[in-house]
This record gives C-alpha cells, sequence and structure tokens, in this order.
C-alpha cells in the first residue's frame, strides 16, 4: 500500500513539470523582451512606450487565462447520479450483466439522461460508482469522472472539461496573441542581428549598436515565439471548430449515442447557440476568463428538441448490422417516442424520461424472460 502510495505522489510530482517547464520559458521570454529589447535594444522612447503597454496587456491576459485553466477544479457529477446504499450493494453484488442493468435503469429512471452506450445500456463509471451524465467521462489522470470532459492536457496538468473550458479557449488564444505579438515586434531587430551576426569580423559590428546578451535574446526570442506561434496556431484553430460545431475532442472522435443511435451533431444547437454554449449570453465577458458558460454541465440541449411536430414518429432502435457482428449482446426493445414541440428547451422533461424508462425495462425483461439469457459487456 505505502509503496503505490509514494508512485502516486511521484506521478503527481512529475505531472507539473509541464507546466514549470511553460512558466519558465513566459519568465525567461518577460525579462529578454522588456529588458534585453525595450531596455537596452530600442532607442526610441515612442517605440519602447507603445510596445511596453501592449505587451503587458497581452502578459496578464495571457497568464490569468492560464492561471484560471490550471487551478479551476473538474466539474464532478452531483449526488443525485450515485447510486442509493441499498442499490449499490444490490449492483456489487450481482454478477450478471442484465441485472446490473435492471438496477441501473430504475435508478436511472428519474434522472435526465438521454445518451446510452454502444449497445444501448446506462454509462456506469464502476470507478467512481456514479451514473455518468451526458458528455461525462472518466479521466484516468485526474481519476475522476469530470462533466462535459474535452481532454487531458498536460501543459496545464488538469482535465479540461465543462468548468474551465472556456478558459482554455482563451489560453489559447491569448497565448497566441501573445506569441504573435512577440514574433512581430522582434522581426526587425532580429534581421538587423541577423545581418550583423553575418559578418566576417566583429570589428564591423558597431559596439554601441549591439552587445551579445541582447543579440542572443532577441535571436532566441523571435525563434520560440514563432514556435509557438505554429503549434498553438492548429490547437486554436481546431478547438474553434469544436466550439461551432459544440462538439468536444472526445465526441469529435466518437459520436455520442443516442437512442436513435450515434449521432455527432447531437448536440449541435447552430453556430451562434453552439458558440453561447461555451462563452455565455453576455458578450462583454466572452474575453475574460470569468465563467460565463451555459447550463449546469448535468444536461444540455439537443438540436432534436427542434424536431417538426408534423414529422411522423420516430422508431428508436438500435443498429442492427451491429448488433448482428456481437457474439453476446443485450437485447432492447423499440422504444417509439413523438415527436417534441419547437417551444421546448430540452430533449425530454425528467417525467417523460421516467416513463419512457420505466417502459423500456418493463418490456426488457418480459422479452428476456421468454428467451435465453445472454450477456453483454458493460461500459468501463
Amino acid at each position: 500500500m505505502a509503496p503505490t502510495h509514494v508512485l502516486r505522489c511521484c506521478q503527481r510530482g512529475l505531472a507539473w513539470i509541464p507546466v514549470i517547464f511553460i512558466a519558465l520559458v513566459v519568465c525567461w521570454s518577460y525579462y529578454a523582451y522588456v529588458v534585453e529589447l525595450c531596455l537596452y535594444t530600442i532607442t526610441m522612447m515612442g517605440e519602447r512606450i507603445v510596445y511596453l503597454i501592449f505587451f503587458h496587456v497581452s502578459f496578464v491576459m495571457f497568464v490569468w487565462s492560464y492561471w484560471k485553466t490550471i487551478f479551476t477544479k473538474p466539474a464532478n457529477p452531483s449526488k443525485e447520479f450515485c447510486l442509493p446504499k441499498a442499490e449499490k450493494e444490490r449492483y456489487e453484488k450481482e454478477e450478471r450483466p442484465e441485472s446490473q442493468q435492471e438496477i441501473l435503469w430504475r435508478a436511472a429512471s428519474t434522472l435526465p439522461l438521454y445518451t446510452r452506450t454502444g449497445a444501448g445500456a446506462i454509462r456506469y463509471c464502476d470507478r467512481c460508482q456514479v451514473i455518468k451524465p451526458d458528455r461525462c467521462h472518466h479521466c484516468s489522470a485526474c481519476d475522476m469522472c469530470v462533466l462535459k470532459m474535452d481532454h487531458h492536457c498536460p501543459w496545464v496538468n488538469n482535465c479540461v472539461g465543462f468548468s474551465n473550458y472556456k478558459f482554455f479557449i482563451l489560453f489559447l488564444a491569448y497565448s497566441l496573441v501573445y506569441c504573435l505579438f512577440i514574433a512581430a515586434t522582434v522581426l526587425q531587430y532580429f534581421i538587423k542581428f541577423w545581418t550583423l551576426c553575418r559578418r566576417k569580423s566583429a570589428e564591423n559590428c558597431p559596439k554601441n549598436e549591439l552587445n551579445n546578451s541582447a543579440k542572443f535574446h532577441v535571436l532566441f526570442l523571435f525563434f520560440v515565439a514563432a514556435m509557438f506561434c505554429i503549434s498553438i496556431l492548429s490547437l486554436f484553430s481546431y478547438h474553434l471548430w469544436l466550439v461551432g460545431k459544440n462538439r468536444s475532442t472526445i465526441e469529435a472522435f466518437r459520436a455520442p449515442v443516442f437512442r436513435t443511435g450515434s449521432d455527432k451533431n447531437g448536440f449541435s444547437l447552430g453556430f451562434r447557440k453552439n458558440i453561447a454554449q461555451v462563452f455565455g449570453d453576455q458578450k462583454q465577458y466572452w474575453l475574460l476568463p470569468i465563467f460565463t458558460s451555459q447550463g449546469d454541465g448535468l444536461t444540455f440541449p439537443t438540436r432534436l428538441v427542434n424536431a417538426d411536430a408534423e414529422q411522423a414518429t420516430v422508431t428508436l432502435q438500435p443498429d442492427s448490422n451491429k448488433w448482428a457482428n456481437r457474439t453476446s449482446s443485450y437485447s432492447v426493445p423499440e422504444v417509439s417516442v413523438s415527436p417534441l414541440s419547437e417551444s421546448q428547451n430540452r430533449l425530454l422533461s425528467n417525467e417523460q424520461q421516467a416513463n419512457n424508462a420505466e417502459d423500456h425495462l418493463a418490456e426488457n425483461f418480459l422479452k428476456s424472460a421468454e428467451s435465453e439469457t445472454v450477456t453483454m459487456e458493460s461500459e468501463s
């Protein structure tokens, strides 16, 4: 037990190495830009003041958003998604997956759950012992279930999810602005110093125009800013695309499964509403690392609420081809759901969800009683 605890502590300590590396690079860039460039290299007072003002604005916003991304605790499922003590004991004692699913279906009958596993079962985390809300996933690095989990980022040593996704986007944006500003303002001095360095003899370099310390810092500062700028630009562009589609990184690689089957655009509400889901309704706070995201992270509106009222009833059933390839499957009956009105803001109300889940459970076990018992793989 002790060696495991020590190993865990060592892993947590080593996880801060990327953050410390970024902090050291940022501190060095501050010294190189402010001291070596603005104070020792730039001679025009007006240019120096303008550079220092814009540099410190971008620097403060970058550090602020980075700090919020690192130290904002990931949001976890609330207690209502935990199994009651009696149900938990029954679940742990049961060995048959179908019996375990019966317990989960009963516990989830009053919860706002609209997504399922690939096999159509309730999403349950055996590690955290909670029923997973929609878009919630277990992070092995943080060892917890995270609401609307996007990914675990080693550069912030934190899990990026519902509570800090806006901060992460702003961190990428301001770090890109920071690097672009440095690269753009240092470029002319980089060219100047690079030209001087290519001269054949040191005597040809005016000493009052250049010193070795400033030369090193300015040259290296441009290379580092350009390198980070290229890498951050691609990541920032990708996450802007995800925000516009209202997807997480996990959902981009594995589409969420609804009762109608998998749908990669299931949570997309249109570009403007997708942006508001992350940044909120008050545009004056969009550029500030202040939490303004919509919702509570437990339930999310879906595009299915805008279904045409005159559309025919949709029959929800699992993909027959997918199930035919399974040697062991779990029998899930067909569930009919009527289309919803446009005035609704959620996929289903809690009362509708409870009725559907109870009907699903009753039909499932009436059929399984008449046929041979089959097993399914529960989602890890």
